[in-house]
């Protein structure tokens, strides 16, 4: 378990290290999962230097996404996780608020396997995300995410658990 959160944690120091030439931006989350538990994100994220079937609709980009998640349950079920993740976001044209979407897969550790009243089978989990929101001129954003977390049946029980934030980002 404290090998896995060492990768995961190692992974995301090499992107931040092979991407210090390009700007960074942190973003703060806070929401809830199903059921209740207060969720509270920290993420450092590095946009791509790419963008493709740009239109004048929009185009479609993404960016590297690494966070710190603290899962507020009651004593005996708060939870810590690491993650990791590219997300593409297509992003529609606008001149100082441009409307996105965004939806990714990477990868978790948490530190312990229960989470409230689920049993996630491992502490190695799948992260799925789909979110929405606004990008503004100056190099913020604010938006709603719903990510589930999930090992795909590697291990059991594998109940998995979800969480939806409104989370606000800003470049660094």
């Amino acid at each position: 378990m404290k090998k896995l959160f060492g990768l995961v944690a190692a992974a995301a120091l090499s992107v931040g290290q092979i991407n210090a030439a390009q700007a960074a931006d942190v973003s703060l989350s806070v929401g809830q999962t199903g059921d209740s538990t207060m969720v509270y994100r920290l993420g450092l994220q590095s946009n791509w230097d790419a963008s493709w079937w740009q239109t004048s609709v929009g185009r479609l980009t993404g960016y590297w996404d690494a966070g710190y998640t603290y899962w507020d349950g009651d004593q005996t079920a708060s939870n810590h996780s690491l993650s990791f993740a590219p997300v593409f976001v297509y992003e529609f044209a606008g001149e100082s608020v441009k409307p996105y979407i965004e939806a990714g897969i990477g990868v978790a550790a948490f530190a312990h396997t229960e989470l409230e009243s689920n049993e996630l089978g491992s502490s190695f989990q799948f992260e799925d995300r789909i979110g929405f929101g606004l990008r503004f001129a100056g190099g913020h954003e604010i938006g709603v995410r719903a990510i589930h977390y999930s090992n795909a049946g590697i291990k059991q029980p594998n109940d998995g658990v979800e969480s939806y934030a409104l989370h606000y980002r800003m470049a660094l």
